[in-house]
């Protein structure tokens, strides 16, 4: 075994050490994971609000071109990792797949397919379906236990969504017309919630949150890159003009880079179910964006689902605060 694979598992074997909590920092390294999941919501929304700016493009063709330049990215910066990267290719390469799949093709392609049909509003709507599917997985699949104020926690963020949604009326939420590109999210919602439990997998373990993300982004280039062809040879829309190229770039660094390494270190530090509740966020960023870069208004029942949201998100993680606190003091 060559020295750079040494010192690869000699990092993770300190990685592991923070995430059992037999490391003195492992308390900072939470409150790091939860700042970082905070902005994760902030960069997803970019994703819709950029796609839907740029949804005259082929969908598929703007999923590879997106992770195609990511992967590019994403291999130099985790060069160190390589040795070890490959020997969990050779090892994993089926549970890889399956995670770019569910990641970067069905929430990328897709999503972008969904967009042409269907508006971002909706579309955010949906995209908060993940944390409580996500908790069921997590169920039903780990057998892990639910707190009674993490369920709680989780209805009032969903009412807080509900609220900016129906602009605070029972009658809009019940008259919310979902288009077909509705069922593309629906889909690609579904799809993020097992991305998200699939990621904690123990046998990847071993990786670090960026070495992960580059592979798996390698693997979802391999799976967008045929559909994306075709897509060329049958005369969708590709990108020609500055103003597609600079919505490309946006996407890969914000909605790409910025957006996985942090929900994926969350992940590994605090576990899905955890790391899910912060997509209820999408709705209030997606507010600002649509504020900011398209002069929409934002009015009072915003406001009001915003905070609501947040109360929800800090009474659903509270207890990993407060448990953490426990096992010190025993």
């Amino acid at each position: 075994m060559n020295s750079d694979l040494l010192d690869a598992k000699a990092d993770i074997n300190e990685t592991n050490k923070l995430n059992t909590g037999s490391f003195e920092y492992s308390s900072k390294l939470k409150i790091l994971a939860y700042i970082a999941l905070f902005t994760s919501p902030m960069f997803f929304s970019s994703n819709i609000v950029i796609g839907k700016m740029v949804s005259h493009l082929a969908p598929f063709t703007l999923a590879f071109l997106r992770w195609f330049f990511s992967a590019l990215i994403l291999l130099y910066l985790t060069r160190k990792h390589h040795t070890l990267m490959l020997s969990v290719t050779k090892h994993h390469w089926r549970l890889l797949l399956v995670l770019a799949f569910f990641s970067m093709f069905i929430c990328g392609g897709i999503v972008y397919l969904g967009l042409q049909t269907t508006s971002a509003t909706n579309g955010t709507l949906i995209y908060t379906l993940p944390p409580v599917l996500i908790i069921i997985l997590e169920r039903f699949w780990r057998q892990r236990p639910m707190k009674i104020r993490e369920t709680i926690g989780i209805v009032i963020a969903f009412i807080g969504v509900g609220i900016i949604v129906s602009k605070a009326s029972l009658q809009n939420l019940i008259s919310i017309n979902f288009t077909p590109g509705d069922l593309f999210f629906l889909l690609a919602a579904i799809s993020w919630a097992f991305y998200s439990v699939g990621l904690r997998s123990k046998v990847l373990n071993e990786l670090e949150t960026l070495p992960l993300f580059a592979l798996v982004a390698i693997f979802g280039t391999v799976l967008l890159l045929p559909f994306s062809v075709y897509e060329y040879f049958n005369g969708a829309t590709m990108p020609s003009t500055s103003k597609d190229w600079w919505a490309i770039s946006a996407i890969v660094v914000f909605a790409s880079l910025l957006s996985f390494s942090v929900y994926q270190f969350g992940i590994k530090i605090l576990g899905p179910t955890i790391s899910g509740i912060f997509m209820y966020l999408l709705p209030p960023f997606g507010v600002a964006a649509a504020w900011y870069f398209l002069s929409e208004t934002i009015y009072s029942f915003h406001i009001f689902g915003i905070i609501t949201i947040l109360v929800g998100i800090v009474l659903a993680t509270f207890p990993s605060f407060s448990s953490k606190k426990s096992n010190k003091q025993r």
